[in-house]
């Protein structure tokens, strides 16, 4: 990143759980990331206030209002560009994200799923790994590319799953694992140590052929 700060551009929809735990550790000085923008496709969505309270700019534009998903796609990525992100963090940002987009900001998109992948992709992941009895749960840093849930994976938390407690305990549970790994991996790429190369990630000139594991 030639010795600057990595402009990180951060997507959401929602309350913007992840976007505070990157807050937090960018004002402890423990992330060298530049939080140029926080962008949602929602207005009510309350990470946009989190953002605000932090002094972080904010975009918003509703996708509602637009035909298909790559013409709301191509809008997004002009209102992103004005800041020159080099990495896009999508942290609870519900939206398919169309193929132009991903190649638009190939090789520096990063998502986090709620689950080992590639273990129990899409929806549900939290009650799904409880009913079929999983003794290992968590979540998985990855890059984005046009598979879905599909991207090559980067870092790992992983629990151990107690097969008592109810999706909405577990859920919490690996959204705390979340807030610890996903600024970690990130924080990665913007030190230059992470890079997506040849449709692979790559750390510190090494091929992941598995992804790092942290067990909490």
């Amino acid at each position: 990143m030639n010795n600057r700060r990595c402009k990180t551009a951060i997507l959401i929809s929602g309350s913007g759980t992840n976007l505070q735990s990157f807050i937090d550790r960018a004002a402890a000085g423990k992330i060298e990331l530049d939080l140029s923008v926080v962008f949602s496709n929602r207005p009510t969505a309350y990470g946009l206030v989190r953002a605000e309270q932090a002094g972080i700019p904010t975009a918003c534009i509703e996708h509602g209002d637009y035909c298909d998903r790559e013409t709301f796609d191509r809008a997004v990525a002009a209102k992103l560009d004005e800041w020159h992100p080099d990495l896009l963090v999508l942290a609870g940002f519900m939206r398919i994200l169309s193929p132009w987009f991903v190649d638009h900001y190939e090789g520096r998109i990063l998502n986090i799923h709620p689950a080992l992948l590639p273990a129990y992709p899409g929806l549900d992941t939290h009650q799904r790994v409880l009913d079929a009895g999983e003794t290992w749960h968590g979540s998985t840093v990855h890059f984005v590319t046009d598979e879905l849930d599909g991207g090559p994976r980067i870092l790992q938390g992983k629990l151990a799953v107690d097969l008592n407690e109810t999706a909405d305990e577990l859920r919490a549970r690996v959204q705390a694992v979340e807030h610890g790994i996903y600024p970690e991996a990130a924080n990665w790429f913007g030190q230059g140590r992470l890079e997506f190369r040849n449709s692979k990630a790559w750390l510190d000139g090494e091929w992941l052929e598995e992804p790092i594991v942290s067990t909490f």
